[in-house]
């Protein structure tokens, strides 16, 4: 089945494909493949809205089965803010928006940089059928960037969960931990191992 991911993000796209390697038969092509079809404009209430969004709008675009996610981060000391707005609750860059929430939380203390990652995956079909999975992953905000791997709030969020491959890497931001890890323990990688699930 051709597949297509809808996103222009290498980033995403980079991961996705690792993360659906397992899915035999499966041939994934990427809105860099369909260069007419336009993105919508995110208007949904939340990342599920928007994945959806975004799946339906391109699955129709393209006539294919169409693959989209919508994530973010959530701090509980901004009620769950940035949110669905992660990618643009500030202008500028990936950089620029880590930045603009370190100094947000430069006064608040450990305990209210509570966080977590939340990734909403949506996969439909041209027809209009859907198939939705989400997931998350637990953490906080670090005090400053650290690592190097990784994009968006990586260098900034670190991980707490002590279960399972994560618990190595306990303090660790998302940045520091190898890809392979990352591909273990990430909101998208456990969003996509649900949809993955599916398709078996």
């Amino acid at each position: 089945m051709k597949l297509l991911l809808a996103t222009a993000n290498p980033h995403k796209i980079g991961e996705l494909t690792e993360l659906l390697r397992e899915v035999s038969d499966l041939e994934l092509v990427s809105l860099r493949d369909f260069p007419d079809t336009k993105m919508p404009e995110e208007t949904g209430a939340t990342m599920r809205d928007n994945a959806k969004l975004k799946a339906l709008h391109c699955a129709r675009q393209s006539s294919l089965p169409a693959l989209a996610d919508d994530s973010g981060i959530e701090v509980d000391a901004l009620g769950g803010a940035p949110g669905v707005r992660s990618a643009r609750w500030v202008s500028g860059d990936d950089a620029e928006r880590a930045n603009a929430l370190l100094e947000l939380l430069q006064s608040t203390a450990p305990p209210g940089r509570r966080a977590r990652y939340r990734c909403a995956i949506c996969l439909a079909w041209p027809d209009g059928k859907i198939e939705e999975v989400e997931a998350t992953c637990e953490g906080r905000i670090a005090q400053n960037w650290r690592g190097q791997n990784g994009f968006g709030y990586d260098p900034i969020f670190e991980i707490t969960e002590q279960t399972g491959a994560a618990s190595e890497y306990l303090g660790k931001t998302m940045a520091e931990v190898p890809p392979e890890t990352k591909a273990l323990v990430s909101h998208r990688a456990r969003a996509a191992k649900l949809l993955a699930a599916r398709f078996r």
